[in-house]
């Protein structure tokens, strides 16, 4: 046995740690008390340096510590991750996010380009040389501002850029000519059709014969004026 002389309590020689100097071969302080005279001693020098120090924080079971914002959250809070031993991600689902964009800013320059970059293998200005090769119309209608790349599902290569709605309806077709032939069959025999005369004029003409007709059709057969799209 031996006496801790800052607890002065007598406790086995073995719950010592080892000092080589003194002549038992422990040192003069149980290890629960030197744990907290080193931590004493870390925020002393700490201090002296105008830094601080991360106190422990308890984390009950069913929750993880988030090391960015230093709360304890459930673990639902964290994102999914295979690549942890918990499953769940270190840093809580805001601070992840948060991480996330300020990578993106940091190796890309902008969140436009990383999402471009991963996915199409472009830069902003590649899909800016795409959309002025257009004239800054969608390549498809022609009509609404480019704004959406699109690219072939199968083999991943750019075709060029849309708008919002004729990008969303090649995904509604899935890429399938053979369904949009059929489709446009069908609204040339049932609908009314808008064609553009010139810009910002347009042409209403009817429906194949025997197909069914409004009966207000004849008035429209003519020129008209309406906002483009």
């Amino acid at each position: 046995m031996k006496r801790c002389r800052d607890c002065d309590q007598d406790k086995p020689l073995e719950d010592f740690p080892p000092a080589k100097k003194s002549r038992d071969g422990r040192a003069s302080y149980y290890r629960t008390c030197m744990g907290a005279r080193s931590r004493a001693s870390y925020r002393k020098r700490r201090a002296a340096e105008g830094r601080t120090v991360r106190e422990s924080v308890e984390v009950p079971p069913g929750t993880a510590l988030c090391p960015r914002c230093r709360t304890v959250r459930p673990l639902t809070d964290f994102t999914r991750s295979k690549a942890k031993a918990s499953g769940r991600h270190s840093h809580c689902k805001p601070c992840h996010y948060e991480q996330t964009l300020e990578s993106a800013r940091r190796l890309h320059g902008s969140t436009r380009d990383c999402h471009l970059k991963r996915r199409y293998g472009l830069t902003s200005d590649d899909v800016d040389a795409l959309v002025d090769a257009q004239g800054g119309l969608c390549a498809l209608c022609q009509e609404r501002k480019a704004e959406h790349v699109d690219h072939d599902h199968l083999t991943g290569s750019v075709r060029g850029v849309l708008c919002f709605c004729c990008n969303q309806g090649l995904g509604n077709f899935r890429d399938r000519a053979d369904v949009m032939r059929k489709a446009i069959d069908y609204l040339e025999r049932t609908t009314w059709q808008k064609e553009r005369a010139c810009p910002g004029v347009y042409r209403l003409t009817s429906p194949r014969p025997g197909a069914a007709r409004s009966p207000s059709s004849s008035a429209l057969q003519h020129l008209i004026c309406s906002r483009r799209g």
